[in-house]
């Protein structure tokens, strides 16, 4: 049995979010004495390039996990091909009351309405000083609770800015459910507004570093296929650098029975996965081949890795099944890709 499966059953009993705080604190601390790599697999090579960058394998965290940037030390150790920390405000901000993340064990899904909690982007830019990682680092982009929804793109600018250069990508995220008319972005004039400033943003600042940091953005899977289409054509008119589909959603179907079932908030995992394996292959095709795809959401087998790559992934990321499978997940869905 391995560490991970020892642990969860204990970590289950706790509070979601306690158990969180605590795995964290857990991490670093092992990392910090030398013991972390003992009790983690080692992942093979599966070298990939994306987005202009080498990637030692395809197979990724999604933001979430480290929203502070405060562990990448550590889970660097874990043998993803890359990591994408936060969501990031520029302001510090506490999130939605608590209770806010709920476990459905029996569906393998979370379902959470966080609300971008974190300690802010100059609190994330001192952790990027401090670490060693020097592998593929992402930061998830979110705009303030209070950030009127017609000044959003002050916010993804301002990160933006402070980021440019310091990191290997950064996500436009325009899809979490837990900040109010965050989705409204996805919207054809509003997305198109939203990206014409961040590419004109991105241009002037590669020029400025004399190097070019590439922007994703992170669609939701909730999305029809009128909706696709437009989004698409913004995606391929400005060129953005990848697509991550998706993020959580706010269906229900299937654990409207289950304790918690029925909370605020996105839901992730199991469930997720068909609904975000449609929108992935609906873009896939709409986009043509223009745009590199992330495919994410309910990925909890190296067979789910497999499915997003034949719907169209360039590469692929998780956190619910990380939350679930443990550590070995990694290495599951690496050997699976190789195949």
């Amino acid at each position: 049995m391995n560490p991970y499966a020892l642990a969860k059953p204990l970590l289950f009993r706790l509070d979601p979010e306690t158990a969180h705080n605590l795995t964290m604190a857990g991490l670093r601390r092992a990392h910090a004495l030398g013991l972390l790599r003992a009790f983690l697999p080692q992942v093979p090579a599966l070298p990939r390039r994306v987005m202009g960058l080498d990637f030692p394998n395809p197979v990724g965290l999604a933001a979430g996990l480290d929203k502070n940037g405060e562990a990448i030390d550590a889970l660097g150790e874990f043998g993803f091909g890359f990591l994408e920390v936060g969501a990031v405000t520029p302001r510090p901000q506490p999130g939605n009351p608590k209770p806010r993340l709920f476990r459905l064990p029996a569906a393998q899904a979370i379902i959470n309405r966080m609300g971008f909690n974190n300690l802010g982007v100059e609190h994330l830019l001192a952790n990027l000083e401090r670490t060693a990682y020097r592998g593929i680092l992402g930061v998830n982009l979110g705009k303030n609770f209070d950030t009127p929804i017609e000044r959003a793109a002050d916010d993804y600018l301002i990160l933006l800015d402070k980021l440019y250069g310091k990191v290997s990508f950064v996500t436009v995220n325009i899809s979490s459910p837990n900040t109010k008319n965050l989705r409204a972005l996805q919207g054809g004039d509003e997305l198109d507004a939203l990206l014409a400033a961040i590419k004109a943003r991105q241009a002037a600042l590669a020029e400025r570093h004399g190097k070019y940091m590439p922007v994703a953005v992170k669609i939701a899977p909730d999305l029809d296929d009128a909706q696709i289409a437009a989004m698409a054509a913004l995606f391929r008119k400005h060129r953005v650098d990848a697509v991550i589909a998706t993020n959580t959603t706010l269906a229900r179907e299937g654990v409207e029975h289950l304790a918690h079932g029925n909370e605020a908030g996105g839901l992730s995992g199991l469930p997720l996965r068909e609904r975000s394996t449609r929108v992935l292959a609906a873009f896939h095709a709409a986009l043509a081949g223009e745009v590199p795809l992330i495919g994410a959401g309910g990925i909890l087998s190296g067979a789910d890795a497999k499915d997003k790559v034949a719907a169209g992934a360039d590469l692929v990321q998780f956190y619910t099944g990380l939350i679930y499978r443990g550590p070995a997940l990694v290495k599951e869905c690496v050997q699976a890709l190789a195949i």
